[in-house]
């Protein structure tokens, strides 16, 4: 448990504020309870400190270490042009649906750099990966949305080895998802989102 921090990255609009804060907070939260961190009882102060002379969009990235240290860095936020549609491919690595750190977002970042790199950049824009029994889990960074055609999105459970993202836990709580196992033969059958609170979702197009 010394060789990551946990990991917080929100998007800061000059008229919003920060997008799902109240939910990152949660998050970072309940996961340094689970791991034994301190409490991160000044994250809100840090983050407001870190953009108090900002005047446009910045994607805003949160650590917190064992020592209870916080560190903030801000950069340009440029949203996806609208009616993008993602290319994405699944990875050959598999995640195990045991490691209980997947379900938190850390700077543990080894097998998700590992599966972006099967395929380059200039090829897919996300990468899905599957677990040890072949289910669908989630992308390198973002959560798997499925429109199955029940008027209601479905997304992996947490149980087969994924992250508990935050816009994940938004739409769930306002019932424009629930939770459902994904089968790879399933992505062929219904409409594909990729999705993360700093960006939102986007719609994905999986390639053969």
């Amino acid at each position: 448990m010394n060789d990551f921090s946990l990991l917080e990255t929100l998007r800061w609009e000059p008229e919003a504020g920060f997008v799902r804060l109240r939910l990152h907070l949660a998050r970072l939260s309940r996961s340094a309870r689970r791991i034994g961190f301190p409490d991160p009882t000044d994250a809100a102060a840090k983050l407001k400190e870190a953009v108090s002379s900002a005047t446009t969009a910045r994607r805003t990235r949160l650590t917190l270490d064992r020592l209870g240290q916080i560190e903030v860095t801000t950069a340009p936020f440029a949203p996806i042009p609208e009616g993008t549609t993602w290319k994405v491919r699944i990875a050959e690595t598999r995640l195990d649906s045991a490691d209980k750190l997947l379900r938190m977002k850390t700077t543990r970042r080894g097998v998700y750099e590992t599966a972006r790199a099967e395929y380059p950049s200039s090829e897919v824009d996300e990468v899905l990966l599957l677990n040890e029994r072949g289910e669908v889990c989630e992308g390198t960074i973002t959560s798997v949305f499925l429109d199955d055609g029940s008027g209601v999105l479905r997304t992996p459970p947490i149980s087969c080895g994924l992250l508990a993202g935050v816009l994940r836990t938004e739409l769930i709580c306002q019932r424009k998802a629930r939770v459902g196992r994904i089968s790879v033969h399933d992505l062929t059958a219904g409409t594909l989102y990729m999705g993360n609170s700093l960006r939102g979702l986007i719609p994905a197009r999986l390639l053969s």
